[in-house]
Protein backbone atom coordinates (compact mmCIF):
# COMPACT_ATOMS: atom_id res chain seq x y z
CA UNK A 1 0.00 0.00 0.00
CA UNK A 2 1.34 3.26 -1.14
CA UNK A 3 2.50 5.76 1.76
CA UNK A 4 1.01 9.15 0.93
CA UNK A 5 0.56 12.21 3.13
CA UNK A 6 -2.84 12.55 5.10
CA UNK A 7 -4.76 15.26 3.80
CA UNK A 8 -4.28 14.59 0.13
CA UNK A 9 -7.54 15.67 -2.10
CA UNK A 10 -8.77 14.97 -5.43
CA UNK A 11 -11.88 15.37 -7.31
CA UNK A 12 -13.32 11.62 -6.54
CA UNK A 13 -12.76 9.34 -3.01
CA UNK A 14 -13.77 5.73 -3.47
CA UNK A 15 -13.91 4.27 0.15
CA UNK A 16 -14.25 0.91 2.12
CA UNK A 17 -13.45 -0.65 -1.56
CA UNK A 18 -11.94 -4.25 -2.37
CA UNK A 19 -9.37 -3.45 -5.02
CA UNK A 20 -7.71 -6.30 -6.82
CA UNK A 21 -4.90 -5.47 -9.27
CA UNK A 22 -4.58 -7.72 -11.91
CA UNK A 23 -0.96 -7.50 -13.09
CA UNK A 24 0.78 -10.49 -11.47
CA UNK A 25 0.70 -14.39 -11.77
CA UNK A 26 -1.81 -13.92 -8.92
CA UNK A 27 -4.34 -11.44 -7.32
CA UNK A 28 -3.29 -8.87 -5.52
CA UNK A 29 -5.92 -7.81 -3.07
CA UNK A 30 -6.09 -4.87 -0.53
CA UNK A 31 -9.26 -3.93 1.40
CA UNK A 32 -10.49 -2.16 2.78
CA UNK A 33 -9.18 0.41 0.47
CA UNK A 34 -9.31 4.10 0.18
CA UNK A 35 -8.81 5.01 -3.32
CA UNK A 36 -8.27 8.74 -4.43
CA UNK A 37 -8.81 10.16 -8.32
CA UNK A 38 -7.06 12.95 -9.41
CA UNK A 39 -7.06 14.87 -13.09
CA UNK A 40 -8.11 10.98 -14.59
CA UNK A 41 -5.41 9.36 -12.63
CA UNK A 42 -5.44 7.29 -9.46
CA UNK A 43 -3.47 9.94 -7.31
CA UNK A 44 -3.05 7.69 -4.33
CA UNK A 45 -4.41 4.39 -2.50
CA UNK A 46 -4.53 4.44 1.18
CA UNK A 47 -6.83 3.40 4.07
CA UNK A 48 -9.19 4.68 6.41
CA UNK A 49 -5.57 6.56 8.15
CA UNK A 50 -4.71 8.60 5.27
CA UNK A 51 -7.59 11.40 6.17
CA UNK A 52 -8.32 12.16 1.77
CA UNK A 53 -10.74 14.49 1.13
CA UNK A 54 -12.82 14.69 -2.37
CA UNK A 55 -15.43 16.69 -4.18
CA UNK A 56 -17.13 13.07 -4.30
CA UNK A 57 -16.67 10.53 -2.21
CA UNK A 58 -18.81 7.13 -3.21
CA UNK A 59 -18.82 4.61 -0.29
CA UNK A 60 -18.18 1.28 -1.96
CA UNK A 61 -19.07 -1.17 1.25
CA UNK A 62 -16.35 -3.99 0.23
CA UNK A 63 -17.26 -3.68 -3.33
CA UNK A 64 -14.85 -4.91 -5.40
CA UNK A 65 -12.97 -3.04 -8.32
CA UNK A 66 -10.43 -4.38 -10.98
CA UNK A 67 -9.20 -1.70 -13.90
CA UNK A 68 -11.95 -0.93 -16.57
CA UNK A 69 -12.37 -4.09 -19.20
CA UNK A 70 -10.98 -3.96 -22.53
CA UNK A 71 -12.35 -5.31 -25.50
CA UNK A 72 -9.70 -5.69 -27.79
CA UNK A 73 -11.74 -6.68 -31.41
CA UNK A 74 -14.92 -4.59 -31.73
CA UNK A 75 -16.93 -3.57 -34.97
CA UNK A 76 -18.63 0.27 -33.91
CA UNK A 77 -20.48 1.68 -36.57
CA UNK A 78 -22.44 4.62 -34.71
CA UNK A 79 -21.84 6.66 -31.25
CA UNK A 80 -24.69 5.39 -29.52
CA UNK A 81 -22.61 1.77 -29.65
CA UNK A 82 -20.23 3.30 -27.25
CA UNK A 83 -22.50 3.83 -24.17
CA UNK A 84 -23.38 0.00 -24.22
CA UNK A 85 -19.82 -0.77 -23.96
CA UNK A 86 -19.14 1.60 -20.99
CA UNK A 87 -23.04 0.36 -19.63
CA UNK A 88 -20.96 -3.04 -19.15
CA UNK A 89 -17.80 -2.13 -17.85
CA UNK A 90 -15.87 -1.83 -20.88
CA UNK A 91 -13.80 1.33 -20.59
CA UNK A 92 -11.66 0.57 -23.95
CA UNK A 93 -12.40 -0.62 -27.34
CA UNK A 94 -9.98 -1.71 -30.35
CA UNK A 95 -12.15 -1.14 -33.17
CA UNK A 96 -10.76 -3.04 -36.23
CA UNK A 97 -12.58 -1.85 -39.19
CA UNK A 98 -12.11 1.60 -39.46
CA UNK A 99 -13.92 4.39 -40.68
CA UNK A 100 -13.06 8.80 -40.88
CA UNK A 101 -15.53 8.57 -38.37
CA UNK A 102 -13.81 6.69 -35.97
CA UNK A 103 -10.77 9.11 -35.73
CA UNK A 104 -13.19 12.00 -34.78
CA UNK A 105 -14.95 9.96 -32.32
CA UNK A 106 -11.88 8.89 -30.95
CA UNK A 107 -10.22 12.65 -30.46
CA UNK A 108 -13.50 13.39 -29.21
CA UNK A 109 -13.14 10.93 -26.68
CA UNK A 110 -9.45 11.82 -25.63
CA UNK A 111 -10.57 15.41 -25.20
CA UNK A 112 -13.01 15.19 -23.05
CA UNK A 113 -15.36 16.18 -24.89
CA UNK A 114 -17.36 12.90 -25.12
CA UNK A 115 -18.44 10.52 -22.60
CA UNK A 116 -17.32 7.55 -23.81
CA UNK A 117 -14.88 4.22 -24.13
CA UNK A 118 -11.09 5.05 -24.82
CA UNK A 119 -11.45 4.47 -28.33
CA UNK A 120 -8.38 3.24 -30.19
CA UNK A 121 -8.99 2.27 -34.37
CA UNK A 122 -7.30 0.74 -36.87
CA UNK A 123 -7.80 1.56 -40.71
CA UNK A 124 -10.31 0.00 -43.46
CA UNK A 125 -10.13 -4.01 -43.36
CA UNK A 126 -7.02 -4.63 -45.78
CA UNK A 127 -7.84 -7.40 -48.34
CA UNK A 128 -7.90 -9.10 -51.38
CA UNK A 129 -10.25 -10.33 -53.83
CA UNK A 130 -11.35 -13.91 -52.54
CA UNK A 131 -13.70 -16.18 -50.50
CA UNK A 132 -13.87 -14.10 -47.37
CA UNK A 133 -14.09 -10.28 -49.01
CA UNK A 134 -16.75 -8.30 -47.52
CA UNK A 135 -18.51 -4.97 -49.51
CA UNK A 136 -16.96 -2.92 -46.64
CA UNK A 137 -13.06 -4.00 -47.31
CA UNK A 138 -10.36 -1.94 -49.34
CA UNK A 139 -9.53 -4.35 -51.82
CA UNK A 140 -5.99 -4.40 -53.28
CA UNK A 141 -4.10 -6.41 -55.39
CA UNK A 142 -0.31 -5.98 -55.75
CA UNK A 143 2.24 -4.63 -53.81
CA UNK A 144 1.63 -1.10 -55.48
CA UNK A 145 -1.68 -1.16 -54.84
CA UNK A 146 -0.88 -2.19 -51.27
CA UNK A 147 1.74 0.62 -50.58
CA UNK A 148 -1.16 3.15 -51.72
CA UNK A 149 -3.45 2.19 -49.14
CA UNK A 150 -1.51 1.80 -46.50
CA UNK A 151 -0.03 5.68 -46.96
CA UNK A 152 -3.46 6.39 -47.91
CA UNK A 153 -4.75 5.44 -44.21
CA UNK A 154 -1.58 6.76 -42.45
CA UNK A 155 -2.01 10.12 -43.90
CA UNK A 156 -5.87 9.58 -42.73
CA UNK A 157 -4.76 9.31 -39.24
CA UNK A 158 -4.94 5.69 -38.83
CA UNK A 159 -1.76 4.23 -36.61
CA UNK A 160 -3.15 0.77 -36.83
CA UNK A 161 -3.27 -1.18 -39.79
CA UNK A 162 -5.63 -4.46 -40.33
CA UNK A 163 -5.17 -7.24 -43.03
CA UNK A 164 -7.14 -10.16 -43.72
CA UNK A 165 -7.28 -13.51 -44.89
CA UNK A 166 -7.50 -13.24 -48.54
CA UNK A 167 -4.49 -10.68 -49.36
CA UNK A 168 -2.08 -12.17 -52.06
CA UNK A 169 1.59 -12.76 -50.92
CA UNK A 170 2.77 -9.48 -53.14
CA UNK A 171 0.41 -7.20 -51.55
CA UNK A 172 0.55 -8.16 -47.90
CA UNK A 173 4.67 -8.22 -48.19
CA UNK A 174 4.38 -4.73 -49.09
CA UNK A 175 1.47 -3.35 -47.20
CA UNK A 176 3.52 -5.18 -44.28
CA UNK A 177 6.90 -3.36 -45.04
CA UNK A 178 5.07 0.14 -46.32
CA UNK A 179 2.94 -0.25 -42.52
CA UNK A 180 6.94 -0.41 -40.43
CA UNK A 181 8.13 2.34 -42.82
CA UNK A 182 5.37 4.09 -41.45
CA UNK A 183 5.02 3.30 -37.65
CA UNK A 184 1.99 1.77 -37.77
CA UNK A 185 0.90 -1.72 -36.15
CA UNK A 186 -0.59 -4.68 -37.54
CA UNK A 187 -3.12 -6.59 -36.97
CA UNK A 188 -5.90 -8.83 -38.02
CA UNK A 189 -6.10 -12.35 -39.63
CA UNK A 190 -3.19 -14.48 -40.80
CA UNK A 191 -3.44 -13.68 -44.53
CA UNK A 192 -3.50 -17.11 -46.50
CA UNK A 193 -2.99 -15.93 -50.16
CA UNK A 194 -4.74 -17.16 -52.84
CA UNK A 195 -7.07 -19.67 -52.44
CA UNK A 196 -6.40 -22.42 -54.98
CA UNK A 197 -8.14 -25.87 -55.68
CA UNK A 198 -7.68 -28.14 -52.69
CA UNK A 199 -6.70 -26.09 -49.96
CA UNK A 200 -6.45 -26.88 -47.55
CA UNK A 201 -7.52 -30.68 -47.60
CA UNK A 202 -5.35 -31.89 -50.14
CA UNK A 203 -3.04 -28.58 -50.74
CA UNK A 204 -1.11 -25.90 -48.79
CA UNK A 205 -2.11 -22.58 -47.95
CA UNK A 206 -0.05 -20.13 -50.29
CA UNK A 207 1.04 -18.23 -47.44
CA UNK A 208 1.75 -20.73 -44.96
CA UNK A 209 0.70 -19.91 -41.21
CA UNK A 210 4.05 -20.44 -39.75
CA UNK A 211 5.72 -17.73 -42.26
CA UNK A 212 3.86 -14.93 -40.54
CA UNK A 213 4.45 -15.75 -37.01
CA UNK A 214 7.21 -13.29 -37.15
CA UNK A 215 5.78 -10.63 -38.90
CA UNK A 216 5.63 -8.44 -35.47
CA UNK A 217 1.57 -8.54 -35.40
CA UNK A 218 0.30 -6.53 -32.31
CA UNK A 219 -2.33 -9.68 -32.33
CA UNK A 220 -3.65 -12.54 -34.37
CA UNK A 221 -7.27 -12.30 -33.99
CA UNK A 222 -9.84 -15.41 -33.77
CA UNK A 223 -8.45 -18.52 -32.84
CA UNK A 224 -10.86 -19.84 -35.54
CA UNK A 225 -8.75 -18.50 -38.16
CA UNK A 226 -5.78 -20.50 -36.03
CA UNK A 227 -7.11 -23.78 -36.24
CA UNK A 228 -7.97 -22.95 -39.71
CA UNK A 229 -4.93 -21.55 -41.22
CA UNK A 230 -2.55 -23.15 -39.02
CA UNK A 231 -3.86 -26.56 -38.36
CA UNK A 232 -5.80 -26.93 -41.51
CA UNK A 233 -8.63 -27.99 -39.95
CA UNK A 234 -7.48 -30.52 -38.23
CA UNK A 235 -7.80 -32.30 -34.67
CA UNK A 236 -3.83 -32.62 -34.09
CA UNK A 237 -2.73 -32.07 -30.68
CA UNK A 238 1.05 -32.05 -31.18
CA UNK A 239 0.50 -30.00 -34.00
CA UNK A 240 -1.54 -27.69 -31.97
CA UNK A 241 1.01 -27.66 -28.97
CA UNK A 242 3.99 -26.84 -31.63
CA UNK A 243 2.24 -23.94 -32.76
CA UNK A 244 1.50 -22.27 -29.72
CA UNK A 245 5.16 -22.91 -28.95
CA UNK A 246 6.06 -20.99 -31.93
CA UNK A 247 3.84 -18.02 -31.04
CA UNK A 248 4.70 -17.95 -27.57
CA UNK A 249 8.58 -17.83 -28.12
CA UNK A 250 8.13 -15.22 -31.07
CA UNK A 251 5.88 -13.46 -28.48
CA UNK A 252 2.99 -13.12 -30.25
CA UNK A 253 -0.30 -12.28 -28.53
CA UNK A 254 -3.78 -13.85 -29.52
CA UNK A 255 -7.25 -12.51 -29.56
CA UNK A 256 -9.87 -15.83 -29.29
CA UNK A 257 -12.90 -14.04 -30.31
CA UNK A 258 -14.22 -17.54 -28.55
CA UNK A 259 -17.85 -15.98 -28.32
CA UNK A 260 -17.92 -15.14 -32.00
CA UNK A 261 -17.86 -18.24 -33.20
CA UNK A 262 -19.76 -19.95 -30.58
CA UNK A 263 -22.62 -17.94 -31.31
CA UNK A 264 -22.56 -19.44 -34.61
CA UNK A 265 -23.77 -22.70 -32.66
CA UNK A 266 -26.15 -21.03 -30.37
CA UNK A 267 -27.88 -19.44 -33.59
CA UNK A 268 -27.61 -23.51 -35.00
CA UNK A 269 -29.16 -24.78 -31.87
CA UNK A 270 -32.23 -22.30 -31.20
CA UNK A 271 -33.39 -22.21 -35.02
CA UNK A 272 -32.58 -18.52 -35.05
CA UNK A 273 -34.13 -17.66 -31.35
CA UNK A 274 -30.49 -16.57 -30.18
CA UNK A 275 -30.91 -13.83 -31.98
CA UNK A 276 -33.95 -12.04 -30.37
CA UNK A 277 -32.68 -12.40 -26.84
CA UNK A 278 -31.60 -9.96 -24.40
CA UNK A 279 -29.61 -7.63 -25.38
CA UNK A 280 -30.59 -7.62 -29.14
CA UNK A 281 -31.38 -4.19 -29.12
CA UNK A 282 -28.08 -2.79 -28.78
CA UNK A 283 -26.76 -3.77 -32.46
CA UNK A 284 -27.26 -1.25 -34.70
CA UNK A 285 -30.10 -2.35 -36.77
CA UNK A 286 -28.94 -1.49 -40.32
CA UNK A 287 -26.16 -3.40 -40.03
CA UNK A 288 -28.57 -6.18 -38.58
CA UNK A 289 -30.47 -5.60 -42.06
CA UNK A 290 -27.05 -5.88 -43.86
CA UNK A 291 -26.88 -9.53 -42.05
CA UNK A 292 -30.61 -10.57 -42.37
CA UNK A 293 -29.49 -13.36 -44.99
CA UNK A 294 -26.48 -14.65 -42.93
CA UNK A 295 -28.56 -14.96 -40.02
CA UNK A 296 -31.09 -16.74 -41.42
CA UNK A 297 -27.95 -18.99 -42.94
CA UNK A 298 -27.11 -20.39 -39.94
CA UNK A 299 -30.47 -20.50 -37.84
CA UNK A 300 -31.01 -23.46 -40.31
CA UNK A 301 -27.79 -24.82 -39.87
CA UNK A 302 -26.73 -28.28 -38.24
CA UNK A 303 -25.49 -27.83 -34.82
CA UNK A 304 -23.87 -31.45 -34.73
CA UNK A 305 -20.79 -30.03 -36.68
CA UNK A 306 -20.40 -26.41 -35.51
CA UNK A 307 -20.08 -28.10 -31.98
CA UNK A 308 -17.53 -30.41 -33.12
CA UNK A 309 -15.65 -27.21 -34.53
CA UNK A 310 -16.58 -25.18 -31.45
CA UNK A 311 -15.01 -27.97 -29.15
CA UNK A 312 -11.96 -27.99 -31.27
CA UNK A 313 -11.49 -24.35 -31.00
CA UNK A 314 -11.92 -24.52 -27.08
CA UNK A 315 -9.11 -26.96 -27.22
CA UNK A 316 -7.41 -24.89 -28.93
CA UNK A 317 -7.69 -21.95 -26.85
CA UNK A 318 -6.82 -23.97 -23.67
CA UNK A 319 -3.53 -24.93 -25.78
CA UNK A 320 -2.89 -21.66 -26.48
CA UNK A 321 -2.72 -20.52 -22.19
CA UNK A 322 -0.98 -23.87 -21.38
CA UNK A 323 2.16 -23.14 -23.51
CA UNK A 324 1.83 -19.50 -22.58
CA UNK A 325 0.85 -17.31 -25.29
CA UNK A 326 -0.54 -14.12 -24.07
CA UNK A 327 -4.40 -14.07 -24.70
CA UNK A 328 -5.99 -10.97 -24.88
CA UNK A 329 -10.18 -10.62 -24.56
CA UNK A 330 -12.02 -9.24 -27.95
CA UNK A 331 -15.60 -9.89 -28.91
CA UNK A 332 -16.27 -9.11 -32.56
CA UNK A 333 -18.98 -7.39 -31.37
CA UNK A 334 -21.10 -4.81 -33.86
CA UNK A 335 -21.63 -7.85 -36.16
CA UNK A 336 -23.94 -10.93 -36.61
CA UNK A 337 -25.57 -11.43 -32.70
CA UNK A 338 -22.64 -10.32 -30.77
CA UNK A 339 -23.81 -7.32 -28.87
CA UNK A 340 -21.66 -4.26 -28.18
CA UNK A 341 -20.58 -4.84 -24.40
CA UNK A 342 -22.54 -8.18 -23.53
CA UNK A 343 -20.67 -10.20 -25.69
CA UNK A 344 -17.33 -9.11 -23.81
CA UNK A 345 -18.92 -11.07 -20.69
CA UNK A 346 -20.03 -13.97 -22.87
CA UNK A 347 -16.23 -13.92 -23.81
CA UNK A 348 -15.19 -14.41 -20.48
CA UNK A 349 -17.27 -16.86 -19.42
CA UNK A 350 -16.29 -18.75 -22.58
CA UNK A 351 -12.77 -18.42 -21.75
CA UNK A 352 -13.62 -20.11 -18.59
CA UNK A 353 -15.52 -22.70 -20.28
CA UNK A 354 -12.48 -23.75 -22.39
CA UNK A 355 -9.92 -23.92 -18.98
CA UNK A 356 -8.65 -20.40 -18.46
CA UNK A 357 -9.39 -19.36 -14.54
CA UNK A 358 -11.45 -16.57 -14.12
CA UNK A 359 -8.18 -14.83 -12.72
CA UNK A 360 -6.71 -15.52 -15.94
CA UNK A 361 -9.53 -14.23 -17.73
CA UNK A 362 -9.79 -10.94 -16.18
CA UNK A 363 -6.17 -10.76 -17.20
CA UNK A 364 -6.98 -10.96 -20.77
CA UNK A 365 -9.70 -8.26 -20.43
CA UNK A 366 -7.25 -5.66 -18.54
CA UNK A 367 -3.86 -6.49 -17.96
CA UNK A 368 -2.95 -8.13 -21.15
CA UNK A 369 -4.22 -5.66 -23.36
CA UNK A 370 -2.25 -2.92 -21.96
CA UNK A 371 1.07 -4.69 -22.24
CA UNK A 372 0.01 -5.68 -25.80
CA UNK A 373 -0.64 -1.81 -26.21
CA UNK A 374 2.50 -1.29 -24.94
CA UNK A 375 0.54 0.93 -21.68
CA UNK A 376 1.38 -1.20 -19.03
CA UNK A 377 3.12 1.93 -17.26
CA UNK A 378 -0.31 3.65 -17.02
CA UNK A 379 -3.59 0.87 -17.63
CA UNK A 380 -4.83 -2.20 -16.73
CA UNK A 381 -3.56 -1.71 -13.28
CA UNK A 382 -4.71 -0.10 -10.17
CA UNK A 383 -1.89 1.98 -7.99
CA UNK A 384 -0.95 5.55 -7.87
CA UNK A 385 -0.53 7.05 -11.44
CA UNK A 386 -2.52 4.41 -13.05
CA UNK A 387 -5.50 5.93 -15.68
CA UNK A 388 -8.60 5.86 -13.25
CA UNK A 389 -10.48 3.57 -16.14
CA UNK A 390 -12.14 1.01 -13.27
CA UNK A 391 -15.01 -1.52 -13.00
CA UNK A 392 -16.83 -1.95 -9.82
CA UNK A 393 -18.72 -4.67 -8.79
CA UNK A 394 -21.14 -6.36 -6.39
CA UNK A 395 -20.11 -9.51 -6.53
CA UNK A 396 -16.65 -11.23 -6.74
CA UNK A 397 -15.15 -11.72 -11.16
CA UNK A 398 -12.78 -14.25 -9.29
CA UNK A 399 -15.16 -16.67 -7.73
CA UNK A 400 -17.96 -16.25 -10.30
CA UNK A 401 -16.88 -15.09 -14.18
CA UNK A 402 -20.11 -13.97 -14.91
CA UNK A 403 -20.05 -11.03 -12.32
CA UNK A 404 -17.87 -9.86 -14.87
CA UNK A 405 -20.72 -8.87 -16.65
CA UNK A 406 -22.76 -7.15 -14.12
CA UNK A 407 -20.76 -3.92 -13.19
CA UNK A 408 -22.69 -1.45 -10.57
CA UNK A 409 -20.24 1.30 -10.75
CA UNK A 410 -17.20 2.79 -13.39
CA UNK A 411 -14.76 4.74 -13.21
CA UNK A 412 -14.11 6.13 -16.44
CA UNK A 413 -11.09 9.40 -16.79
CA UNK A 414 -11.77 10.28 -13.59
CA UNK A 415 -15.39 10.38 -13.55
CA UNK A 416 -18.03 8.47 -11.35
CA UNK A 417 -20.69 6.78 -13.21
CA UNK A 418 -23.26 4.90 -10.75
CA UNK A 419 -26.04 2.37 -11.27
CA UNK A 420 -28.10 4.76 -12.68
CA UNK A 421 -25.90 6.51 -14.89
CA UNK A 422 -25.08 2.89 -16.57
CA UNK A 423 -28.91 2.43 -17.25
CA UNK A 424 -29.24 5.52 -18.78
CA UNK A 425 -26.19 4.33 -20.82
CA UNK A 426 -27.80 1.60 -21.90
CA UNK A 427 -31.05 2.95 -22.47
CA UNK A 428 -29.28 5.28 -25.13
CA UNK A 429 -26.85 2.68 -26.66
CA UNK A 430 -30.71 1.07 -27.96
CA UNK A 431 -31.58 4.63 -29.07
CA UNK A 432 -30.03 4.22 -33.15
CA UNK A 433 -29.86 6.60 -36.08
CA UNK A 434 -29.84 4.60 -39.06
CA UNK A 435 -29.32 7.25 -41.28
CA UNK A 436 -26.63 8.37 -39.35
CA UNK A 437 -25.14 4.59 -39.51
CA UNK A 438 -25.78 4.51 -43.13
CA UNK A 439 -23.60 7.70 -43.75
CA UNK A 440 -20.46 7.00 -41.68
CA UNK A 441 -20.37 3.59 -43.83
CA UNK A 442 -20.87 5.70 -47.31
CA UNK A 443 -18.61 8.12 -46.38
CA UNK A 444 -15.92 5.73 -44.89
CA UNK A 445 -16.18 3.28 -48.66
CA UNK A 446 -15.81 6.93 -50.82
CA UNK A 447 -13.02 7.93 -48.72
CA UNK A 448 -10.96 4.61 -48.86
CA UNK A 449 -11.86 4.47 -52.93
CA UNK A 450 -14.29 1.28 -52.51
CA UNK A 451 -17.71 1.44 -54.46
CA UNK A 452 -20.97 2.13 -52.63
CA UNK A 453 -23.25 -1.42 -53.42
CA UNK A 454 -26.47 -1.08 -53.96
CA UNK A 455 -28.21 -2.25 -50.76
Amino acid sequence: MAEQEPGDTGALLLTNARLIDLSGEAPRIEEPAFLLVRGGEIAAIGDATSNFTADEIIDLEGRTVTPGLVDMHVHVWDEAELNAYLSYGVTTVRNLSGMPFHLKLQDEIARGERLGPRLLTSGPILNSAGANQQPNHQLVETADEARAAVAWQADAGFTRLKVYSNLSRDAYEAALDEARLLGMAVTGHSPEGVRGPGVPESEPFDIAFGEIIDDGFETLEHVETMVWHGLRGRKDEAAARTLARRLAEAGVAVTPTRVAHHNLLRMAETGGAAADRDGMNLLNPFVQALEADVKTYWAAADARPIAEEDALQARMTKILAEEGVMLVAGSDAGIFINAPGQSLGDELRLLVVAGLTPYQALQAATWNAAVVLGESDDNGCIEAGCAADLAVYSCDPLADIDCAASVSGVVRAGEWLGPERLQGLRRAAAQHDVERTQANLFEGLEAQGTPIPNF
